[in-house]
């Protein structure tokens, strides 16, 4: 054997490396019941059955606090009306839908355009906060009825009370938003020329939109509740009206079930304003644990 053969065998032999192809992760199955929505649902079951229990188990009267079931017999019998039927949800639903849908977009609508006005001129804000407090200050539900007897029992007098307890709010929080703009971006702006209009729209109206959506908020709420108090001073249509109509017949049950229409409505125009929120407010961060700080 040459000594180049021995050098051949006595040399190492390289290791052969072989690679397993990555696997990919498998994505965890996660505890369904550990999502909120799903968990809010449970807990309504869970209170919905308490009071079922609760009523039953204690022989409450029924014109005192009806059983759940009751509440939803009533439900069902007025959802399963005619779209027309005067005695059904769907005719005087859309009533009082109309009203909260035009008292809502006037009353909020002049409240905030007040509110653009008062922040452009701070003249005006220091003239009419006055007369803005005292009427802020008054109750409504006690200037309802004189509403109804200058317009009438129609549409009309439940939109203007609507007007009243939505334009408040707007108004507030819109000032309060203007107001709250950082300095510094004023003076930046004005130091590379910028007019009074590219001051308020690239600055002020930006920095005041989460404090108009609060007030938003808030007015959709009272929007609905001014349409029923209008409703019970004096209307002709409308939920309000079922529900003054139904306490007449001592029917609490079908009361119930008009005050979860009402509240649908109010959680379906609660959840329209958060998503419009949502698109116009797509650079702010939904929850302030999303907020990220570079060091």
């Amino acid at each position: 054997m040459t000594t180049a053969t021995m050098n051949t065998e006595s040399a190492p032999q390289p290791e052969v490396v072989t690679t397993k192809r990555a696997q990919a992760p498998q994505p965890r199955r996660g505890n369904p019941l550990g999502s909120t929505r799903v968990q809010s649902i449970l807990l309504l079951i869970a209170l919905l059955g308490t009071w079922e229990g609760a009523v039953r188990l204690f022989k409450v009267p029924g014109h005192l606090v009806p059983p759940v079931s009751d509440i939803a017999v009533a439900l069902w019998r007025g959802l399963a009306t005619g779209p027309m039927a005067k005695d059904g949800f769907w005719y005087h639903g859309g009533v009082t839908l109309a009203e909260i849908l035009l008292g809502f977009a006037i009353g909020s609508g002049v409240g905030l355009a007040i509110g653009i006005l008062v922040s452009q001129m701070p003249k005006v804000e220091a003239l009419v906060e006055p007369y803005v407090a005292a009427l802020q200050s008054v109750p409504k539900v006690a200037v309802a009825p004189i509403i109804v007897v200058w317009l009438g029992f129609g549409i009309s007098s439940k939109v203007v009370i609507i007007c009243m307890l939505t334009f408040f709010p707007v108004l507030v929080t819109s000032i309060a938003g203007f107001k709250a703009v950082d300095p510094d971006r004023i003076d930046l702006l004005r130091s590379l020329s910028a007019t009074r209009w590219q001051i308020f729209r690239k600055a002020k109206f930006p920095s005041a939109l989460p404090y108009v959506f609060a007030g938003l908020n808030m007015a959709a709420a009272f929007s609905v509740v001014g349409a029923v108090v209008g409703e019970f001073v004096g209307a002709q249509a409308g939920l309000g009206v079922l529900i003054l109509q139904m306490e007449a017949q001592a029917d609490t049950g079908g009361s119930f079930a008009v005050c979860v229409v009402l509240s649908v409505i109010g959680i379906a125009l609660t959840s329209l304003l958060r998503r419009v929120q949502a698109r116009v407010l797509h650079w702010m961060p939904a929850d302030s644990s999303q907020r990220t700080v570079n060091a």
